[in-house]
């Protein structure tokens, strides 16, 4: 497994920025079927536009040598390559009842529900394997109270901004706001900490 990361900085890919396969999401769509074989492609999209497309053969005849193939191309020119990566596919029966599928990362060897391939990389496995981070996970730490504050502020249909008021929303128990309200002063003690350390290392 290489690609991502060679020789790069920057910290790790974003699962928001990679091609992911899901397979929960491909059986409740009909992309692959329990006890039955089926060949079909998967495509991704950003802003209406196409970005990616792969094929892939999903066999689910025998639940105990079950497998999904999936058919890319990757690179250009003298440097492009055919890949045919095969996942291995099992089942667990949860507490619950049904039953509920997983792929086995090629790499970590683990049951994951999602598999990812990065900008870069060159196979799909797990986020495990691929170190995956979310866009959230990549925010300074700084920036967090602020946003979680102008996320509670939208909630309420108030104006999201450090130090702005809050109100009850018509219609709101006034336990549930004097709930938002706790969280609100706590958020704003955390922004007005935060901007204290911004002003003393000016």
């Amino acid at each position: 497994m290489g690609g991502w990361g060679s020789g790069q900085q920057g910290g790790r890919p974003l699962a928001e920025t990679s091609l992911r396969i899901d397979i929960a999401w491909m059986i409740r769509t009909g992309h692959a079927v329990p006890g039955s074989i089926l060949k079909s492609s998967l495509h991704w999209s950003a802003n209406g536009e196409p970005t990616a497309s792969i094929g892939y053969t999903a066999n689910m005849v025998d639940p105990e040598n079950a497998w999904l193939e999936l058919r890319y191309s990757r690179g250009s020119g003298g440097a492009r390559e055919t890949v045919a990566q095969n996942v291995r596919l099992v089942s667990t029966i949860p507490n619950y009842g049904g039953k509920r599928w997983w792929m086995i990362c090629p790499y970590r060897h683990g049951r994951a529900g999602k598999l990812y391939l990065p900008a870069g990389g060159d196979r799909f496995a797990s986020r495990a394997a691929w170190r995956i981070g979310y866009r959230s996970q990549r925010q300074a730490s700084r920036d967090r109270p602020f946003e979680a504050l102008f996320r509670l502020q939208r909630k309420l249909g108030c104006e999201p901004g450090w130090e702005q008021p809050i109100y009850r929303p018509k219609g709101m128990w006034r336990r549930t706001f004097e709930r938002h309200e706790t969280r609100y002063y706590d958020l704003d003690d955390r922004c007005a900490l935060e901007a204290l350390r911004l002003m003393a290392r000016l």
